[in-house]
């Protein structure tokens, strides 16, 4: 069976409409979609706690942008090392 994907657009219109006070059950029925998976999107699209202007999916993007970033930097630094002995 072939996985479905759904763009970013149609979750959080599904995450707005369950904020609105529609029903997981019924919306799953209605775009066929599992509750589930509403439930993933309800969690990742919706504000962090504490944090209302961040999404679980927003946190998840900084986590690794951080990442590479620090990798970039540790690069640099070591580049920086080989070329102060020259």
């Amino acid at each position: 069976m072939k996985q479905k994907r759904y763009n970013h657009e149609f979750k959080q219109t599904v995450v707005e409409l369950y904020r609105s006070g529609q029903a997981v059950n019924n919306l799953a029925s209605e775009y066929g979609v599992s509750e589930v998976t509403i439930y993933k999107w309800i969690k990742l699209y919706s504000p962090i706690e504490g944090k209302e202007d961040l999404t679980a999916a927003e946190v998840s993007e900084i986590q690794k942008e951080n990442l590479r970033l620090k990798q970039e930097v540790e690069i640099l630094k070591k580049a920086m090392t080989i070329f102060a002995r020259k």
